[in-house]
This record gives structure tokens, sequence and C-alpha cells, in this order.
């Protein structure tokens, strides 16, 4: 049977899915879902020109622009978190990117505290240098999120600032300094299925390939170029979900934003699939997010529980 990502991509759902389901078992056989929490410890007011994002300073989405929060507020959250049952704190800045100074040493104390509470810590601050790298790795962080978004042929459509490019050299970057890789992109952008296939490839094909694979769908927020996009066929998501699994065998896959919009049922057969992390809380970043006590309903009905907390450090 030919393997390859077009015909993947291209086979009978049923089938699809069914194989996809049994490499899961076979790299993650305990029915566990990672619960993972994000805190914007700075929002809004961010340079680049995603057309997706509210808090970008192109457009008028009535998101505030803040201060980086204060590192008493971000341990309370990540406490918090942790009571709840997230064994993964992620914590994102609206930056297009980090510059040294005071805020960089105060996300490095964050780093270090929050690796102290026994919690996977990740962040998401935008482009570094590796040096900056290197320092987080000191710091404790044991992940680092940047996503692709899409595939490099649409990418233009969607963001002008930056360039694919640049995004591939940052992941290089906190590859080189002995950060585990998170990277991932948004469905629902308007690009096709040939820019869904070849988003896949993209991260499949990284040496070695991302510990840690975030699929979005998209959020349409007021004030966006795409604040009128037409909502994912679950089927697709679905679809993306089990490729990803079969060619990526050994990563997280996480189901992230957007996860609002999907009912039970979509997202248990994400998890069929090979999702296997959702974020808790009530919002990731500005976005929307099922309430907790929802997420501990749909794991009951599905049949899967919680991975425990482990120590990290």
């Amino acid at each position: 049977m030919n393997n390859s990502i077009e015909n993947l991509y291209h086979r009978s759902l049923t089938l699809l899915v069914r194989e996809a389901s049994q490499i899961h078992q076979n790299h993650f056989p305990n029915a566990e879902i990672q619960a993972s929490s994000l805190l914007s410890i700075k929002t809004g007011g961010c340079p680049e020109n995603c057309t997706y994002c509210p808090q970008s300073a192109h457009y008028k989405t009535g998101v505030t622009k803040t201060k980086l929060l204060e590192i008493e507020d971000v341990l309370a959250n990540a406490t918090a978190a942790k009571n709840a049952g997230a064994s993964r704190f992620c914590m994102g800045a609206a930056w297009r990117e980090i510059k040294d100074g005071p805020e960089f040493d105060a996300v490095l104390e964050m780093v270090q505290e929050v690796s102290k509470l026994d919690l996977e810590v990740c962040c998401t601050l935008g482009m570094l240098t590796s040096k900056q790298a290197v320092q987080l790795k000191n710091a404790g962080l044991h992940f680092y999120n940047h996503n692709i978004d899409t595939s490099p042929e649409f990418y233009d459509k969607i963001i002008q600032t930056r360039t694919f490019q640049q995004r591939m050299e940052t992941i290089q970057s906190v590859r080189n300094a002995g950060i585990n890789v998170c990277t991932g992109g948004i469905l629902g952008l308007g690009e096709s299925h040939e820019d869904r296939i070849s988003f896949i490839k993209q991260l499949i094909n990284m040496e070695p390939q991302p510990e840690s694979i975030t699929i979005n769908v998209l959020v349409p927020i007021s004030g966006t170029p795409l604040a009128n996009s037409q909502s994912v066929d679950p089927f697709d998501l679905i679809r993306v979900i089990s490729v990803l699994r079969i060619k990526a065998p050994k990563s997280m896959i996480r189901l992230s934003a957007g996860r609002a919009s999907l009912n039970h049922e979509t997202q248990f057969l994400c998890f069929l699939a090979g999702a296997n992390s959702v974020f808790l809380g009530e919002k990731l970043l500005t976005s929307p997010n099922p309430e907790i006590s929802e997420d501990v309903e749909l794991l009951l009905k599905s049949g899967l529980k919680l991975t425990p907390i482990e120590n990290h450090a």
C-alpha cells in the first residue's frame, strides 16, 4: 500500500482512522490525555499582521494591550492549573520577538519558578536568538512553541511581516539549544487540501520530528481579516490528525484552539485518531475554550483519563 502523505490524506476516512488509531495505541497504550494550561503573560499590541490574530496591533478587535504579568500572578495561575489536573503549563506573550533586557530576564525567572512546581513548562514568545534559546534551556524550559501556521505556499496570504523561513530558523535555534520543539498550525485559514498536505509534510520532515504538534481550528474574531471565515469541516480535522499520527507516531498531538466549536463526538474521534493533549481553562490566550467541568465529562464519556503529573525537574 502506498503510504505517501497524498495517498494517506485522500484514503477512505474509515481506513485512515483505523490505521491511525492502531498506531496511536501502539505508542500511547494508556488511554491518557495530557492536560495543558495556557496563560497569556503579555497580551495585545503585537506588531505582526497575522490575519487570524486578535492580538495584532494592525486590527481593531477590542483586545486590551497589557504589560508583562508579575511573577506572583504567573505562579498563582500555574498552581491553580496544576490543582485542576494540568501537567503542562504554557506561557504566551504577544511579541514579534523577545528583546534582551528586563522583560526577558523576568520570563527566565518565571520559567525557573514554574519548573519547580513539577510541571512541564512551555513558552511561546515569538522569534528567538540562539543565545536566548540556550538561556531558556538553562532556566529549565522543556518545550518552546513556534507554529509554522500553514503551508509554505499559502503562508504569505496569511502573514507578511515574518517569513516562513524565519519561523523555521527559530525552530532550529530551539532544537539546537536542546529544547523540545512544539509546532503546528491552524486549519480554516482558507487553505486548500494541497496546502494541508504540504503543511503536514513540513512537520513530519523535520529532523528530528517535533515532540509536540499543535493543531488549531480557526476561531474567527471580529475585526480580523478572517472574521467571516467558514468553519472547518470536522472530517477534515480528523483526517489531518490521522495522517499526522501515522507519520509522526511518537509526537504528542495537541488539539488546541477552536475546541469550543467542536462537539464531544468530534473531539472523541480526534482522540481516537491520535490527538492526546488538550488545554484546560476557560480561554486560550484570548480565545474561548470549554469549561473544565465539560472536559471532565468528555473524558469520562470517552473512557480516557488525564496523564498523571510527573516530576519534570
